[in-house]
């Protein structure tokens, strides 16, 4: 399969493409630095992205940025652009990559942990999250020619929470989380929130 995956360079799509380059082909895509240039938070790059590669078979998003502030602090900015970037970011991906996917093809989106299991500072995030999956289960019961719509809710990251100097037993390496994504890709599910812990 003619794989693309968004957000390539990133601990967790890096190992998505590793997982991924011995059977299929990889087209690596992110704001900078790999072979293809896509910044999600704007409809006219995506356009523009799909139009030059297409067409594919999947689509893998492991990209998307928003704030991590307390409540007290988030103003309408924060939210604007954690709504802007990794909710509608991938929500545009899908949108703008159907006509070119081909016939059962697949998009897998990331949301993460924090949709269900929230913490002090997290409102932004969790609200963008538990977004992106009500979205997958809705985009997934209207997509035609048999495409299948599926996120991965990676737990903490290993690799992320030693970078910030924070306890690692609760994480899980990039390695495994990097599983549920091939999972998405080369199953048959459909409108699932993939849970890398549960695998």
């Amino acid at each position: 399969m003619k794989i693309v995956v968004v957000g390539a360079t990133g601990t967790i799509g890096a190992e998505v493409c590793a997982c991924l380059n011995e059977k299929h082909e990889v087209i690596r895509a992110s704001r900078t630095t790999s072979d293809y240039h896509v910044d999600i938070s704007s409809p006219e790059s995506i356009k523009a992205f799909f139009a030059s590669i297409a067409p594919f078979d999947a689509v893998i998003s492991v990209a998307g940025d928003a704030r991590f502030k307390g409540l007290s602090v988030l103003e309408d900015q924060d939210f604007e652009f954690s709504l802007h970037n990794k909710l509608m970011g991938q929500v545009n991906l899908v949108r703008f990559g159907l006509e070119h996917v081909t016939h059962g093809g697949s998009f897998t989106l990331t949301s993460g942990v924090l949709a269900r299991e929230p913490m002090a500072g997290s409102a932004a995030i969790s609200l963008v999250n538990a977004g992106i999956e009500g979205f997958v289960r809705a985009a997934a019961l209207e997509a035609p020619r048999g495409i299948r719509v599926n996120a991965v809710s990676p737990p903490w990251v290993t690799e992320t929470l030693k970078a910030m100097g924070m306890d690692i037993s609760g994480g899980m390496a990039a390695a495994g989380v990097a599983r549920a994504y091939v999972r998405s890709v080369e199953g048959d599910l459909t409108g699932h929130i993939i849970d890398p812990r549960k695998l």
